[in-house]
């Protein structure tokens, strides 16, 4: 993997590729009780210990994370893998994301990407904190951000959250096709009416099937369902080097020790806990880096295993 200064800006080289954080959001005080209702508070707060301070709070013990996309520069492509959470969203359900202000835009522009330099937006799952800067508001409508890009998504996803926001009840069926075990919650309401439906009324989506085939020239979406109904976790392959997006399987390196624990936000618990076992292995076998979504730090590391156990490296 090459790597050189622009890893100090939160960049690194895959192949051919710029991969760059764009942060929204630091999160600081995160109780590991609340974000893993089911763990043991002790056994937490034992690993927690084992971790840097850059994900762990040392005097209050509380967690830290992270809210950021990937932006993704080629020598003819703009990309961004996700759109972290929007400003001005109504999010009353979720304080901590609730008509935000925040600079997402000019710290874009500050990695040499404008809005119509994008070419392609690729979501790992419609959630508030993955698509919200699909959108911004103008003069009172929700309008396009990137008014050039194509955004490529998980059918499934987008029929469910559609179906979710129409209220006719349409949504069993398609949890029943799914078969993904018991249902723990629901998406976020409102995020689909002003993160999705402008941008598919505007004719700017790509609905695609998650079955790790090539959805895009390098990018693959492979299965990795459980947080969300069709949640997809992107791998990205350039001149033989590899990355991969993991999206919300896990949410903080916490969860490398203990993946039988579920987050406060995965809707489909059974199916979570298997799809984080399947990124685990996935990384430490091919060696990916990993671009995570919620890690706080550098945000990026590489997985390794050791028999049935997992470690994290920050790089």
């Amino acid at each position: 993997m090459k790597q050189d200064t622009e890893q100090a800006l939160g960049s690194y080289r895959v192949g051919a590729a710029t991969i760059t954080k764009i942060p929204e959001l630091a999160l600081d005080g995160v109780d590991a009780a609340l974000l893993y209702p089911d763990c043991d508070p002790g056994a937490a707060a034992e690993e927690a210990r084992k971790l840097g301070r850059g994900s762990v709070d040392e005097q209050t013990g509380l967690l830290r994370q992270s809210v950021h996309a990937w932006l993704v520069t080629t020598p003819d492509r703009v990309i961004l893998v996700d759109t972290a959470s929007g400003n001005d969203k109504e999010r009353p359900g979720l304080a901590v994301l609730h008509h935000l202000d925040e600079p997402f835009l000019e710290r874009l522009k500050a990695a040499g990407a404008r809005p119509d330099d994008v070419d392609l937006v690729l979501l790992t799952h419609i959630h508030a904190d993955h698509v919200g800067w699909n959108t911004r508001r103008v003069e009172g409508r929700w309008v396009p951000t990137f008014p050039n890009a194509r955004h490529v998504f998980s059918a499934r996803e987008r029929a469910y959250n559609a179906a979710l926001a129409a209220a006719t009840g349409s949504d069993a069926a398609i949890r029943a096709e799914a078969d993904l075990g018991a249902m723990a919650r629901l998406p976020l309401p409102g995020v689909f009416e002003d993160s999705m439906n402008p941008i598919i009324e505007a004719g700017l989506t790509r609905e695609i099937t998650a079955d790790g085939s090539e959805a895009e020239e390098g990018f693959f979406f492979f299965p990795s369902p459980g947080h969300s109904i069709d949640h997809a976790s992107i791998g990205f392959r350039s001149e033989g080097e590899y990355a991969l997006f993991w999206g919300d399987v896990l949410h903080h390196p916490l969860q490398i020790a203990r993946p039988d624990w579920n987050s406060a936000y995965c809707e489909f618990p059974q199916a979570a806990a298997a799809s984080r076992l399947w990124a685990l292995n996935h990384a430490a076998e091919t060696g990916a880096l990993v671009l995570t979504t919620h890690f706080a730090e550098t945000s990026a590391g590489r997985v390794r295993r050791d028999g049935k156990t997992f470690s994290w490296q920050f790089v």
